[in-house]
């Protein structure tokens, strides 16, 4: 049975080249776990304004991220060191997904 479809939005400063990198990564983690989610990717502050279950980012933009009023309680965010790291993507974000009731 699968779990409850997440919402993953990959962030970057411009919401296009990286961001999309790491979307394209963690769909193989995704497929892999066979995890319903839909992925988006956007620029930081566009982020701000949306509610996904969770945030996919870089770690260098976790200063940023700290000034923004996100809900953790209904967002987390997840910040990576290697955005395109299928391992780091897997370690950080499947308790994130078992918690929330996807995997």
């Amino acid at each position: 049975m699968m779990g409850k479809r997440v919402e993953i939005l990959f962030v970057c400063g411009a919401g296009l080249g990286s961001s999309f990198a790491a979307q394209m990564a963690a769909e193989d983690v995704l497929n892999a776990h066979k995890v319903d989610a839909k992925l988006d990717h956007v620029d930081i502050s566009t982020a701000a304004s949306v509610q996904p279950d969770v945030i996919i980012t870089a770690q260098n933009f976790q200063s940023q991220f700290e000034k923004f009023s996100i809900d953790e309680s209904k967002t987390s965010i997840v910040f990576l060191k290697n955005i395109v790291s299928k391992a780091e993507i897997e370690e950080k974000l499947l308790p994130v997904l078992a918690a929330k009731g996807a995997l």
